[in-house]
Parts: C-alpha cells; sequence; structure tokens
C-alpha cells in the first residue's frame, strides 16, 4: 500500500476512530486501526467489539492495500506533524512494516496483518429514519447526565429510545435513569421510526455519538434492530454499536402525577445559590436542604464537620410550607439542562419524587428523588 493524505484530513479522521480504542486490550488487534487505500481514498476503520467507527478521507492511492497500525501512536505521531504538512503511508514487503514519511520526518510501525481484524457486521437493520443532528444532539444532550454507572444494573447503562402515541401524535422520547434521577425528552418523531423497537443504546456508544455528532453535518441517518444500531453522519463517518440486551424497566411509573405543589424560582440564581451552600456539604452526602413557603425559599446546609450555609430566594409559591431534601448535585445537573429562565418544581411531600420543568409542557422533564436532611 502506497497513499498520500494531507495531515488535518488524516488527524481529524483519526481523531474521530481512534477514541474507541481501549488504552489496554488483551486482544493486540484491538489496539489498531486499519487503513484501506482503495478506490474512494484511505479508510480508516477502528473497533473495541462492541462500537465501530469507520471513514474514509480523500487521498491520493498509488498503490492499493491494507493494514492495520497502533492507533494511539499514529494518532500522536499525525497530531505532531506541522499544519498543512502531506503524509506518506507506505508498506513494505513481508515484514508487515507501515513507514510514516512527512517532509524529514520518517516512522518505521509495526503492523498486524488486516484479515486479523475483526469486522462488526450490522446485518440486518430493518428500520431506518432520518433526523436533524441538533435533534439527535438533543436528545442525547438532554439525558446523558442520567445514564447509571452502577454495572450490576446494567440495562440502565445507556439511553432508552422508543417511539409512543401522546396526544394523536407520534413522539420519539429518549429516557435515562439511575435510580435517584430520570431525564426523559421527547420530540416528533421521524418519519419511517414507527413500529421501530424500543433500544438501549450503551454510554460509550452515546459518549461518541454526541462528539462526532458535532461536526458530523446538517442530517444523521439512523439504521437499527433489535440488537445493533447503525449512525451515518453526512461528514462520511459511519459509527456502529451493538444495543443493551435487556429491558428497561417501566419509567413511566415513577413519573408523579399528583404533585400539586407548584414552586417556581428563577432558574440562574437558583442555580448559583445551590452551588454556593453546596460547598459546605460533605462529599458523601451533598445534600442540601429546601425550605419553601409562600413567596419565599430558604436553601440550607449543614456539615457537622466545616459549619452550615443558608441563602434565601423570592419565588413563586402559594401552597402549604414544605421542607425537603436534595443532592445538590444532581440540582444542578438538572437545572444546567433547562432551556428558560424559569425552573418549575412539582412537589408533594418530603419522601416523594420531585417533578422539574422549564414550564408546563414542556418536551424535556425530570424526575428527582428526595433526600433525607
Amino acid at each position: 500500500m502506497r497513499v498520500t493524505v494531507e495531515r488535518a484530513a488524516l488527524l481529524r479522521s483519526l481523531g474521530h476512530v481512534h477514541r474507541v480504542v481501549e488504552r489496554r486490550n488483551t486482544i493486540p488487534i484491538l489496539s489498531n486501526v486499519l487503513l484501506r487505500g482503495g478506490a474512494d481514498g484511505l479508510q480508516l476503520k477502528a473497533t473495541d467489539l462492541d462500537i465501530e467507527v469507520t471513514e474514509t478521507v480523500p487521498a491520493d492511492v498509488v498503490d492499493r492495500g491494507a493494514t492495520t497500525v497502533p492507533a494511539h501512536v499514529i494518532y500522536d505521531i499525525v497530531r505532531k506533524l506541522p499544519d498543512g504538512a502531506q503524509v506518506s503511508l507506505e508498506t513494505s514487503g513481508e515484514t508487515g512494516q507501515m513507514t510514516i514519511r512527512s517532509g524529514r520526518s520518517r516512522f518505521s510501525l509495526g503492523a498486524l496483518p488486516e484479515g486479523d481484524f475483526p469486522d462488526l457486521a450490522a446485518g440486518e437493520l430493518p428500520h431506518s429514519f432520518a433526523l436533524a443532528a441538533s435533534d439527535l444532539k438533543r436528545l442525547i444532550e438532554k439525558t446523558q447526565f442520567a445514564i447509571s454507572t452502577e454495572e450490576t444494573r446494567y440495562y440502565l447503562n445507556g439511553i432508552y429510545l422508543h417511539t409512543l402515541e401522546v396526544d394523536g401524535g407520534l413522539k420519539l422520547r429518549a429516557v435515562a435513569t439511575d435510580g435517584h434521577r430520570l431525564a426523559r425528552v421527547e420530540m416528533d418523531a421521524p418519519e419511517g421510526s414507527r413500529g421501530m423497537p424500543g433500544i438501549i443504546v450503551p454510554r460509550k456508544a452515546v459518549s461518541e455519538i454526541q462528539k462526532l455528532v458535532e461536526d458530523g453535518g446538517e442530517t444523521v441517518e439512523v439504521d437499527l434492530s433489535p440488537s445493533k444500531i447503525r449512525f451515518k453522519f453526512a461528514s462520511g463517518v459511519v459509527l456502529i454499536s451493538k444495543l443493551i440486551d435487556g429491558t428497561f424497566p417501566d419509567y413511566q411509573r415513577v413519573i408523579p402525577t399528583a404533585n400539586d405543589k407548584f414552586l417556581t424560582v428563577e432558574r440562574d440564581p437558583f442555580a448559583r445559590a445551590v452551588d454556593r451552600v453546596s460547598t459546605i456539604s460533605s462529599e458523601r452526602g451533598r445534600a442540601v436542604k429546601l425550605a419553601v413557603q409562600e413567596g419565599r425559599l430558604a436553601l440550607s446546609v449543614n456539615n457537622p464537620d466545616s459549619g452550615s450555609a443558608t441563602e434565601e430566594l423570592d419565588v413563586d409559591y402559594d401552597a402549604a410550607a414544605l421542607d425537603i431534601g436534595f443532592n445538590a448535585r444532581y440540582l444542578l445537573d438538572i437545572t444546567s439542562q433547562l432551556e428558560g429562565d424559569t425552573a418549575l418544581f412539582k412537589l408533594a411531600d418530603p419522601g416523594s419524587p420531585t417533578l422539574i420543568q422549564d414550564r408546563e409542557g414542556a418536551a424535556a422533564l425530570y424526575v428527582l428523588m428526595p433526600m433525607r436532611v
């Protein structure tokens, strides 16, 4: 194989694909990126057996061929080359080594044969639809923070995507929960998504999609089956991921419908006040107490080790007085996702889940379990 490619294009593509490669691998080939010179240019592919990312970049292919080289090493080499450089990639005979040349720089990398590189064949993906990159980004950003990191409850280690009828219209809904908080956001379902199975997209794939969607163009094509999903970005990047094989819990049961105490606060002043008083809270507990009464909210933290803090805010509230505690970090995570100037809390009692939205009927909805304070 002999290929010449622009440093900027190669670096951008390596940036996309090398992230899925784990730093430590028991299978040596999984540390490598596959480079294939062909009629379309230079194709790059990387996988961890659960996710596969492929991209083709324009290149001058003198001799076609393919090989695999250590992903993080070639990424670091190309990253350190000067801007505007031309990069020549060449494999030599029986030794299986790859030579990288650019200007006066020359590197030789050990290679493994492309025949050993695993192929995460997608198989049949019967459900297909396209959605705006901005919509996909929003579905992920509004829910990602609530994904559970507890490996024993593996079915919570991703975002649950499904369609359902809401008020006579079909919606595509994303849900994530870790048992302490729940995030749910919906949009009008794209054409072709009706009848798709409910799927759980794993946390690592979600993280990669979020990075790729940033410079992935205007629309994203999605193809899926009950076990795999494929995202085709307008930039030419293709990501295939296995889905979590599990049943997402009936999240509807934990969304309260009878919370009748409505508290409306200015979002930014509230978030800043929570951040300030939580400075005193213990790292383990991080509990902040909300004492709410007509027109007034008192935030307080008491920590036997480091002291106490209080702050008051004017709020819109005219129900019975209520004291309730929350994890300060979780409160800040949720308020940072709200889009409006205000936050609407629907409260019931100190032991029941609280509903948080921008406003009544907003597309994004959050549920937060209280803490004892």
